[in-house]
């Protein structure tokens, strides 16, 4: 007798996910029991945001993937509260014993001594520029930023030596640095990405459940862009068959409020995101499931997720095709097919090294 698919669990108030599956490195797997069918999300209580300090000793890590473009990056934050429930970084969580799933959004690892560690290793005399991309795992400006600053804390660093950044973030809390964004543009240090995944309210409260909204992330290209800084819209990730139609529209609003460029990502779905995602459809969108699933094979070779370098971001076959097109066509139309300005390590200096003793 064929088992019968489990019903989906019921979502959790202010959360992306609304399982805690086991990682792939635990040596035990648990099955939860079936979820009460009567339960809805209002009648769980919210989970709460657990902080761990985080006792990393260095800050940039490096990367040798072609498809990222960056070599280094900085991440305040392990585990991001914004919750979307595609995020590739889920796995990551995994690595310190904890789930991709609700762990990975509600337990979220910060690094207090971030400012101090990146001013200790640019002092370095070995040390060498390059530019650092921030938000490369998780948005350097989820919630808790807003008391902890730490992601302004290493701003301000970066800004006194005259590092290039570029930074991608589904925050509107970005705006509250422009003054440091400004001191970098003037020195060609500073890109901004802004990422936008639909324009439908009610499918980024499910989807990217604590990010800001889309009007808030088009308000805040449109204050970035009236402080003249080089401000782009990433549409990521493309989710095909539920997201993809909006192109020409997110393109367009994004235009409108003054981005000046776009690039876009297709959906990927790394070791457990795919069970993550697939829940969550069946849970928000079931009579959509089987679509969706069916078209992110299309593009990821009849899987869920395709790891290779030069295909990862982008897909392959007819329906990636199709999307490269669609968003080709719609970045025209909208005016942003301009690249923002290169980042340049020229004006850079190097700071005191606090670590140093000094004659006085």
């Amino acid at each position: 007798m064929k088992d019968e698919a489990m019903p989906p669990a019921p979502a959790i108030k202010g959360r992306g996910s609304a399982e805690r599956p086991a990682g792939r490195f635990e040596p035990l797997r648990y099955e939860p029991l079936p979820p009460d069918p009567g339960l809805l999300e209002d009648d769980l209580p919210p989970l709460p945001t657990r902080y761990v300090q985080d006792q990393a000793r260095t800050l940039l890590v490096t990367n040798d993937s072609p498809d990222v473009g960056f070599e280094v990056g900085l991440n305040p934050y392990r585990g991001c509260e914004h919750g979307c429930i595609y995020c590739y970084a889920r796995p990551t969580h995994e690595y310190v014993g904890l789930s991709a799933g609700l762990d990975f959004e509600s337990v979220i690892f910060v690094k207090q001594q971030a400012p101090a560690l990146l001013r200790a290793e640019l002092a370095a005399p070995r040390y060498v520029p390059r530019p650092i991309g921030m938000s490369g795992v998780t948005d350097c400006y989820q919630p808790i930023e807003r008391h902890l600053r730490l992601t302004r804390g290493c701003l301000e660093v970066l800004a006194e030596c005259r590092h290039p950044v570029g930074i991608v973030t589904k925050s509107a809390l970005v705006v509250r640095d422009i003054d440091l964004l400004q001191e970098l543009h003037r020195h060609g240090c500073v890109r901004i990405h802004v990422s936008l995944t639909t324009l439908d309210p009610e499918l980024a409260r499910k989807l990217e459940p604590r990010a800001a909204q889309p009007a808030r992330r088009l308000q805040a290209i449109a204050r970035l862009a009236a402080a003249g800084l080089p401000v782009s819209v990433l549409t990521a990730p493309i989710i095909p068959g539920l997201t993809d139609e909006e192109l020409p529209a997110l393109l367009r609003a994004a235009a409108d409020a003054g981005a000046q460029g776009a690039g876009y990502i297709v959906l990927r779905l790394p070791h457990g995101v795919g069970e993550l995602f697939e829940a969550w459809l069946a849970r928000h969108y079931p009579g959509r499931q089987e679509r969706v699933l069916a078209r992110v094979r299309q593009v990821r070779g009849g899987v869920l997720n395709d790891s290779r370098f030069g295909s990862r971001m982008k897909g392959e076959g007819l329906f990636a095709e199709l999307i490269a097109n669609l968003f080709a066509t719609a970045r025209r139309r909208a005016g942003l097919e301009r690249e923002l300005p290169p980042l340049t390590t020229s004006a850079f200096r190097r700071p005191a090294d606090p670590r140093q003793p000094t004659l006085f």
